[in-house]
């Protein structure tokens, strides 16, 4: 019990997910806090929190690291296609056979699908469990970048002929300004601030926690205030969280299959296993506030989505264990083979 609380404390299962709860409690007790109005300008204060995540992210991004990671070609298509175009395509496969309607929950189902892979957890997992970890960063943050510009279209066109339809080159603009730039400016003055950034990592990582904390609560209390949860029962809450685990199951399990279909190495397989199965709470906040720009309708939208981040931690942390004692066991097995 011990280890596995400090591997998901690792991997960002600890405070911060309480505090998520937490925030979601205080929005449905106190939704004028939220409000438009509001004496907190949680819009001012979130828009350019979000740039600051994203340049302090780009300053973390090692120009060294990176290069190491690029080699591997075939893995990083494969698990750059699974996390923006296999995940996307399973989601709207399910919506064809089950939905019946344009809801708000299979939006946000299908946002989540359509984001880029988180970065620190899936790190941390694959370094857990033995995979590749150079090219674990590569397309962690390589899937960051991608997602500024695949997520938009792929919401583009699953809301085409909708009252929620947006104007693309606007959104990307606008991405661009807030997100894109600063990972830029950022990733340029790595050389100049890189030493800085990790002495002081743990602070910037409480920094980017209370930034998203806010964006979740302007956007958890707009909703509660027009009533979007209402008639929502703990039933449906738990109904959402098991069908969110099942999909990430899923999605683990198919990217496990395809890297041993290709035969990749097992590292290799480790690898496609985390980055093809992880979604970001971080870049789905922060985009989300420019592609939603309803604040009702986003709270809504970003329900499946926080399951999905606290599921897969959880999940992803005891399958890293798993792998993680199988190879150990696997490595024996060879020691004691060469000693006789």
């Amino acid at each position: 019990m011990t280890q596995l609380k400090s591997i998901l404390t690792k991997a960002g299962l600890n405070g911060f997910f309480l505090a998520l709860i937490g925030t979601i409690v205080l929005a449905n007790m106190f939704p004028g806090w939220g409000a438009p109005d509001s004496i907190i300008p949680f819009k001012e204060i979130t828009h350019y929190g979000v740039s600051l995540i994203f340049f302090f992210y780009g300053v973390k991004m090692d120009p060294v690291k990176l290069r190491s990671g690029l080699g591997n070609w075939k893995l990083h298509l494969l698990i750059q296609s699974t996390t923006f175009l296999v995940f996307p395509a399973v989601v709207l496969l399910v919506k064809s056979v089950f939905g019946t309607d344009d809801s708000s929950i299979w939006l946000g189902a299908f946002y989540l699908s359509a984001l880029p892979s988180t970065v620190s957890a899936s790190v941390v997992m694959v370094s857990i469990a033995g995979g590749n970890i150079p090219a674990a960063i590569f397309n962690a943050s390589i899937s960051s970048i991608v997602g500024i510009f695949v997520t938009p279209i792929w919401m583009e066109l699953f809301l085409e002929g909708s009252e929620m339809n947006f104007d693309l080159l606007d959104t990307f603009w606008k991405l661009s300004l807030q997100v894109l730039f600063p990972v830029v400016i950022g990733f340029v003055l790595h050389g100049v601030l890189g030493k800085w950034v990790n002495k002081y990592s743990t602070g910037l990582k409480y920094m980017d926690q209370s930034i998203i904390l806010m964006i979740v609560f302007s956007a958890f209390s707009a909703a509660v205030g027009q009533g979007m949860f209402e008639g929502q029962s703990w039933a449906f809450l738990l109904t959402l969280g098991g069908l969110m685990l099942l999909l990430f199951l899923v999605m683990a399990a198919m990217m496990f299959g395809m890297g041993k279909l290709l035969g990749f190495s097992r590292e290799d397989q480790i690898t496609v296993l985390f980055c093809g199965s992880k979604k970001s709470l971080i870049q789905g906040a922060a985009m989300g506030k420019v592609l939603f720009p309803d604040p009702v309708t986003f709270g809504v939208i970003l329900l499946p989505l926080m399951l999905y981040h606290a599921l897969q931690l959880v999940s992803g942390s005891m399958i890293a264990q798993q792998l993680a004692e199988r190879n150990k066991a696997d490595e024996g097995s060879w020691s004691q083979g060469n000693k006789r």
